[in-house]
């Protein structure tokens, strides 16, 4: 049977996952009566919830005797190492394009990564169907993308389909008979060559491992594309380091395909497929799995470096300890070294006193997924505000700037032009995109958008788009204003009270409603002014034998703003913290009590 490796890559939200529901279906990997889901590939409880897809994932389709092994990638930059660690499996791509946005910044960033490594991409205008859609402007963006990002000849020279992914069909003209998805099958086969691979399956075995899983039955997995050489189960392997390093030997236990959504246990697996391994005990990510008579490893894509650094801490707030189990500063180290293993985006570094860390990521959403996921698993944190990291070039503090492309309303535009001037933004471009519409890009550092994504959604009430990706490392651009109000602090321990709130309320907008447990120091809302006031949410209303009618107001709340995880993490300042815990997220001061506060301010100035 004929192989074929693609990865399908695109911009958050422009329907790589549904197109491959479409594949899956019509290849026949479903029964005709089975139940399916919608994005099936989408399969952890985050990516069902959040609808992107945060995890690359394989699968493998049969269409006319020829077996396509198709990755799924993720569309946000955050997650971006996910797509530079799978396209080394892979031997062509499918660039999906919304025909009516055209090329976004990820687009951008995923395409430069594939014509880097050589491959030739098929490009795919998707969504031709939509009412606002324009295939040919989008065409034209994709030509001057790809010129721009120097692509050769033969990479320019690339095949065009129009599509619809969520109806489940692609032509090769606008005017089609909007029937199935035999034509992307057809070009698939047709553009995208066999594995080279496949005449290397006489030499010894060789395989570099790109993603890692784990398995309550047989540990740890690793998947990846087979390089040389073939393997049979019980095969005696051993693991090489990407320094030439060796790391164990160890027995093959199983070897899994991938069939569809599922994975089947296989005795013989040859050079150019990808299959998972189990068996190793020690061998990760970026690790050569190979025969014994091997010496040098396979080179690995580098990963671009991280541009943020969040400190992840044990929970030490008087509440602590009472929805959470994994509360120890060393079961904390131990969840984020696992991590930092299987998700190569991602650095940790141990701070001096041994009780927080320092962890490095892409960005603030890769940093809630993480935090997310941790608080599902049982654990209490707290965590600060995003920092950016700087690196010094030639004795120059530099820091990294990234493009944002902004579609606003035109009535909008103005305020977003002035809030990206005041971080430091430098305009790119501005264009009308038609239908009322403003396209905003503009280079603005990291450090300036920290937090601002909040703010913009204000600003445009609800209906603009933010895209951020990584540019480039530039010189320090000096200072930028940050949050422009103080915060309300609690100055008691208790329940909070509904007559202390409603006396209060004129004082600026609360993050707390009544009956809700506070602590002294903990911040429960938003100061009208810019400096910070303690406040006593506990104060209830004196009781008296006296009565009269129509005294007594009736207690109305305002209903409380509760910010989840990312917009927690983004409002907090530099002398503030996130509390995580299994059932709430609370927002507090660093020091809890006022003198110490007055104390460190007094030393620091």
């Amino acid at each position: 049977m004929e192989l074929r490796n693609i990865a399908i890559i695109a911009h958050v939200d422009h329907g790589k996952t549904t197109l491959v529901d479409e594949l899956l279906k019509q290849s026949g990997a479903f029964r005709e009566n089975e139940a399916t889901m919608e994005r099936a590939l989408d399969s952890n409880d985050l990516e069902r919830e959040r609808g992107i897809t945060i995890l690359a994932k394989a699968t493998s389709v049969v269409w006319n005797n020829v077996r396509f092994n198709i990755v799924d990638t993720p569309g946000h930059a955050d997650f971006g190492g996910e797509v530079e660690r799978i396209l080394s499996m892979v031997d062509g791509v499918v660039l999906l394009v919304d025909a009516a946005e055209g090329p976004m910044p990820q687009t951008k960033f995923v395409t430069s990564k594939a014509l880097s490594l050589g491959l030739k991409p098929i490009v795919v205008l998707n969504k031709v169907d939509k009412q606002d859609a324009e295939p040919d402007r989008a065409l034209d963006e994709v030509f001057d993308l790809f010129a721009n990002l120097g692509a050769n000849d033969e990479q320019l020279d690339f095949p065009i389909l129009y599509a619809s992914g969520r109806s489940g069909w692609a032509d090769e003209n606008l005017e089609g008979p909007r029937k199935n998805l035999d034509s992307l099958f057809k070009l698939i086969s047709t553009h995208v060559s066999q594995p080279s691979q496949i005449s290397k399956r006489g030499e010894p075995f060789k395989m570099l491992a790109t993603t890692l899983g784990g398995d309550s039955f047989l540990g740890r997995v690793l998947t990846g594309r087979i390089e040389s050489g073939t393997l049979k189960t019980g095969q005696q392997l051993k693991a090489i380091s990407i320094n030439n390093e060796f790391v164990e030997n160890f027995r093959v236990n199983k070897i899994l395909a991938f069939r569809g959504l599922k994975q089947q246990s296989i005795d013989t697996a040859e050079a150019g497929d990808i299959v998972s391994l189990a068996g190793m005990s020690k061998a990760t990510v970026a690790d050569t799995i190979a025969d014994q008579s091997v010496q040098e490893p396979i080179s690995a894509q580098p990963i671009d470096p991280p541009t943020i650094t969040v400190t992840f801490g044990i929970n030490d707030s008087p509440l602590a300890g009472r929805d959470g189990k994994k509360v120890q500063s060393r079961v904390i180290r131990d969840r984020l070294l696992k991590e930092c293993e299987s998700n190569v985006a991602i650095k940790m570094v141990d701070t001096p006193g041994g009780e927080a860390f320092d962890v490095s990521g892409r960005g603030e959403l890769q940093m809630g997924v993480l935090i997310e996921n941790m608080r599902r698993e049982g654990f209490e944190l707290s965590i600060s505000r995003p920092r950016v990291i700087y690196k010094d070039v030639e004795g120059v503090k530099n820091e990294p700037v990234e493009e944002v492309t902004i579609d606003v309303d035109e009535e909008f535009s103005g305020a977003v032009i002035e809030k990206l001037s005041a971080r430091k933004g430098e305009m790119v471009d501005l264009k009308s995109s038609g239908s009322g519409k403003t396209r905003i890009i503009s280079l603005v550092p990291s450090r300036g958008l920290i937090g601002y994504h909040s703010e913009f959604m204000t600003d445009t009430r609800g209906t603009g788009i933010l895209n951020r990706v990584f540019h480039s490392w530039s010189s320090h651009k000096g200072s930028i204003p940050g949050r422009r109000q103080g915060v309300l602090i609690s100055m008691e321990n208790g329940n909070s009270v509904a007559y202390a709130i409603f006396n209060l309320e004129d004082r600026g907008k609360f993050f707390i409603g009544s009956g809700e447990e506070v602590y002294q120091g903990m911040i429960i809302g938003e100061h009208n002014r810019d400096n910070d006031l303690e406040v006593n949410p506990l104060k209830g209303k004196k009781l008296t034998n006296v009565r009269a009618s129509g005294t007594d107001e009736a207690v109305r709340l305002t209903t409380p703003t509760k910010l989840s995880l990312e917009q927690a993490i983004a409002y907090i300042d530099d002398d503030e913290l996130v509390e995580v815990t299994p059932n709430h997220i609370r927002l507090r001061k660093r020091l809890l009590t006022s003198v110490e506060r007055k104390r460190s301010q007094k030393i620091a100035s």
